[in-house]
């Protein structure tokens, strides 16, 4: 059983670029894994890494337990190679990771100064994608330090500390950052021309618009910052919360635009209601997962099952926010079978079925071939898939606010004198949802 969950780990860890710095400080406190990963950084000829500890100490269960001084100490292994050492450490009896031969050793603890301290540089001769981890062979110890590390490329002569493949992401990021406010203006223009048209869900679309482009010069300040000083300067804390915003927002756009909420009908059923209290409890989670995720590593324990928790609570958020889609779908078949209204309700099916297969697709590609693009591209071209996604949203945004703008007789917002006497009697019963 462990086996597999450690090969998963290191699938889950190809995936997923964690770390909003590259100069950090840890502290281990009586951890006795065999193999702890610090860092994942793409090195560029010349690379550099830098490792300080200090109070270094360890202790033991069994009292007649004796220490070997170099059976403990940091390696660098080649993120192709890390699944490989994994496996040697799950099948081989009596195996030594340090003893591995995919692994470049940095030091031992044997080299430790009498005040438990160690200091030491590596120079980076073969450029790639390298993993800066902790090997403990013998694991009846319990180990506790304090760790410095810093993982930079020399570029101009300046310590560049993006890894080789992100350099141009504060670039990117600052782009998306400019479409946004682009559309932004352009949909506020739009409702302002269009005021008499204007829905409350247009106003909410509008937000998210500011949240996402909020997020984008966030992270790119953030980037930004990191590549010239290591530290991000507390954009990081700017970014999680404007993606947390733009997180609650977006789902909550897609849930509402389901249903129909505003222009369709002025309230929302019990149901709907429902769907939408369980969706955004569930994206604080699922954004408070991702910030462990991201400034953790899995340096820490319970790092994997932070991940876990963030990848099932993203698909059950993607699977949650179809149903309203799907009732609204069912719900207008059934109407232009009765109501006497069948061309104007096929024409709101037909586009509510676009719409449903639009939010598959987009949650497809950013959930499925996003991560998989990232787990199989070259370090050098990390970019790629953040580029990815970033276009898959900006598509994805185009086809809602392009089908959903208010403009006269849009056949999504056309409701008048379409809708019968019946309906509308049936909706009355339902509650008002709260402004």
């Amino acid at each position: 059983m462990i086996q597999p969950l450690l090969l998963l780990t290191a699938a889950v860890i190809s995936s997923i670029r964690f770390g909003s710095c590259e100069i950090k400080d840890v502290h281990i406190v009586e951890d006795s894994r065999p193999i702890i990963l610090f860092e994942k950084f793409g090195f560029a000829p010349d690379g550099h890494v830098d490792i300080s500890i200090k109070r270094v100490s360890w202790k033991s269960k069994h009292q007649n337990a004796k220490l070997d001084l170099s059976s403990m100490g940091f390696f660098l292994v080649r993120d192709v190679s890390y699944p490989q050492i994994l496996n040697e450490s799950s099948y081989t009896d009596g195996f030594c990771v340090l003893s591995s031969m995919y692994v470049q050793n940095l030091f031992g603890f044997d080299k430790l100064a009498p005040d438990s301290t160690f200091n030491t540089s590596a120079v980076i001769d073969q450029p790639d994608e390298y993993n800066l981890v902790f090997g403990n062979c013998q694991t009846e110890f319990h180990v506790s330090m304090n760790v410095h590390t810093e993982l930079y490329n020399i570029h101009d002569g300046e310590k560049d500390f993006l890894p080789a493949g992100q350099t141009s992401l504060p670039k990117l990021y600052f782009f998306f950052f400019l479409v946004y406010v682009a559309i932004l203006a352009v949909w506020g223009f739009i409702c302002i021309k269009q005021r008499l048209t204007v829905h409350k869900i247009h106003l909410i679309m509008a937000a998210l618009l500011l949240f996402k482009a909020l997020k984008m010069i966030c992270a790119s300040e953030d980037k930004m910052y990191i590549r010239k000083t290591g530290t991000p300067h507390g954009w990081d804390v700017a970014f999680y919360i404007f993606g947390f915003l733009k997180g609650v927002t977006l789902f909550t756009v897609i849930v509402l635009v389901g249903t129909g909420w505003s222009f369709l009908k002025p309230y929302l059923q019990e149901r709907e209601k429902i769907i939408l209290m369980f969706v955004i409890p569930l994206q604080v989670l699922e954004n408070i997962a991702s910030v462990v995720i991201s400034e953790t590593g899995p340096v820490k324990k319970d790092w994997f099952a932070w991940t876990e928790m963030f990848l099932l609570i993203d698909v059950v958020c993607c699977c949650t926010i179809l149903f309203p889609i799907f009732w609204s779908i069912r719900s207008l078949k059934e109407a232009s079978k009765t109501d006497g209204k069948a061309a104007k309700n096929l024409e709101k099916l037909t586009l509510f079925k676009q719409f449903y297969a639009v939010v598959i697709a987009y949650l497809y590609f950013t959930r499925v071939v996003v991560s998989a693009i990232g787990a199989n591209i070259n370090y050098r071209y990390d970019w790629v898939p953040v580029a990815a996604a970033e276009g898959a949203s900006l598509v994805f945004y185009l086809f809602i606010f392009y089908h959903f703008q208010p403009v006269e007789r849009n056949p999504y917002l056309v409701i008048g004198d379409v809708e019968d006497t019946t309906r509308n009697q049936t909706l009355e019963i339902e509650d008002p949802m709260e402004s």
